[in-house]
């Protein structure tokens, strides 16, 4: 008798012990779960527009030139209008400070800026031929090198440029029928000339990616006197950098 009592006390202990395990399970079952925490994401990197690059430019200019004065100085001044395309290298490095942006870069273009013009030649304003000359002027090299100053907003670069430029210059021209060269003091109706002069310039550049970017820019180029040569450029180009981020 006291056997199966202590039996029946058994077992509706453990009874009583399963239901309450029961009971919370149910409790916990109904709680709202814990959002899983969320994955640790890698920050988006800023772009750097910080490093040395080379590249490729092209475009076209246009402006005047004087022919006969590239020649000699002994004419009065005659511009003649020329036009035509450039096609060269690039070179340069910069550092980005916040949004500024400093740099050096040089370039060596060759070209194909070419004009012709009738008119007398005159020397103090008088003529010095009975009828007009036939001249022809070209530009067919070139080379800049410019500082850089620029504003970056994250792949975005606006700069202003400017520095030094040289000019490689040819000019020929027939005199009227029955004059010859050396009436104008000259032995050569034809001669080259390399012009040293300055640019001046403003462009923007686009990060394509960390270390590609493309460019475009106008470039205004004036020999040391402005009255022999000045012309502008319209200019596009793509760079690789090393280094940035």
């Amino acid at each position: 008798m006291g056997d199966t009592m202590l039996q029946t006390r058994s077992a509706l202990l453990v009874a009583a012990a399963l239901a309450v395990g029961l009971a919370q399970t149910a409790s916990a079952a109904d709680l709202p779960r814990r959002p899983a925490p969320a994955p640790l994401l890698n920050p988006t990197p800023v772009y750097n527009w910080t490093g040395i690059y080379f590249g490729l430019n092209g475009g076209g200019g246009w402006g005047r030139q004087d022919p006969l004065n590239l020649i000699t100085n002994r004419f009065d001044g005659q511009s003649v209008d020329f036009s035509g395309g450039v096609f060269g290298g690039t070179a340069g490095a910069q550092i980005q400070s916040g949004h500024v942006v400093l740099g050096f870069e040089a370039d060596l273009d060759w070209a194909n800026m070419k004009g012709s013009g009738t008119f007398i030649p005159s020397a103090g304003g008088i003529g010095l031929t009975p009828s007009a000359v036939s001249a022809s002027t070209n530009i067919d090299w070139e080379a800049t090198a410019r500082m850089r100053v620029g504003y970056a907003q994250e792949n975005w670069l606006f700069y202003a440029t400017g520095g030094l430029a040289l000019l490689g210059a040819k000019s020929t021209f027939a005199p009227a029928a029955g004059v010859s060269c050396g009436t104008f003091g000259i032995i050569n109706c034809s001669g080259t000339n390399k012009q040293v002069g300055a640019v001046l310039g403003a462009g923007v550049e686009y990060g394509i990616t960390q270390n590609v970017s493309a460019k475009l820019e106008y470039l205004y180029i004036t020999a040391a006197s402005l009255d022999i040569s000045h012309h502008s450029e319209i200019r596009g180009g793509l760079n690789y950098r090393f280094g940035g981020f």
